[in-house]
């Protein structure tokens, strides 16, 4: 009898192998799949391969080629010190990637354990949490983003800070209203009639059941990080030049707006379709990671 309800426990909420192997099937066939799929392979890729696919040094200085229009030998055109964006939007995506991952781990660590104590650590601990929750909720993004990086002061890694304290609230929100969801159902009161501690139906029962919640959740803060960077290294206030983060790339190329487009337009794209491949790969995770859809 122990054996049944412990595997019941184990696969209460989430998906078997069968269902996850239906899951990936049609996460294949989905649309919005295949083009975010697509998309964020590429970026991954490029982040990966590092300067093996380089077409030039994307550091190096050349003025004599300043602010050459796209061609056969720079596919995006030079900047304003004779950089090729072609091998910069390549370099920066490996930025991209680590600003939207390390940001989310941030926030979803944080949040995650916030959240998970405010809604199974009783009534005292519900209260103080979610009041700093409310509290961090209450300061507008953008400001809240600001006060981070005046304290810590201006860099990439104090901009992934920053935005993953603004994350934060977010998953703590989520997660409380998934355990205070599921704290009384069955399988949870099976572990406690085996006598399992209260952490270990915490984070050992509870929070994998809500998994596929937060992978949806994540694919969706993950844009949004990359976004609030970038508009933070827009301000000066994240990346700092050299570094070819693309929000960065656009505080030079602002002033090129009339005279040499392709300088605002090559950094401006890339943050547009890697924010789209992902939202487009969100929305498609949200479909097949659906616990109805799982269960067909």
């Amino acid at each position: 009898m122990t054996d049944m309800i412990l595997e019941e426990q184990q696969t209460f909420g989430k998906p078997t192998g069968s269902n996850f192997a239906r899951a990936m099937r049609r996460l294949l066939r989905h649309r919005s799949g295949q083009v975010g799929g697509g998309v964020v392979l590429v970026l991954v890729f490029c982040a990966l391969a590092g300067e093996s696919i380089l077409p030039y040094d994307p550091l190096s200085i050349d003025p004599i080629n300043r602010l050459k229009p796209p061609s056969a030998e720079h596919f995006f055109g030079t900047d304003e010190l004779g950089r090729d964006l072609f091998s910069r939007i390549l370099y920066g995506s490996r930025y991209t990637l680590m600003i939207g991952l390390v940001s989310t781990v941030i926030a979803a660590t944080f949040g995650i354990t916030m959240g998970l104590l405010a809604g199974g650590g009783g009534k005292w601990a519900d209260m103080l949490i979610m009041r700093v929750v409310d509290v961090l909720l209450a300061f507008p993004y953008i400001l809240l983003l600001l006060a981070v990086v005046a304290i810590l002061g201006p860099s990439l890694w104090t901009a992934m800070i920053a935005v993953g304290v603004g994350g934060m609230p977010g998953y703590a929100r989520l997660i409380r209203g998934e355990v205070l969801a599921q704290k009384d159902a069955e399988y949870v009161e099976a572990m406690r009639a085996l006598g399992a501690s209260h952490l270990r139906i915490l984070f050992g029962t509870i929070l994998p059941n809500v998994l596929p919640q937060m992978v949806i959740y994540a694919s969706f803060t993950i844009p949004l990080a990359i976004l609030a960077a970038a508009a933070l290294s827009f301000l000066g206030l994240g990346a700092q030049p050299p570094i070819p983060e693309w929000g960065a790339m656009l505080v030079d190329a602002r002033t090129f707006l009339r005279t040499a487009w392709w300088v605002v337009a090559a950094p401006g794209m890339a943050i547009f379709v890697s924010i789209l491949g992902m939202n487009l790969f969100g929305n498609a995770l949200r479909d097949v990671l659906d616990p109805k859809e799982m269960s067909k």
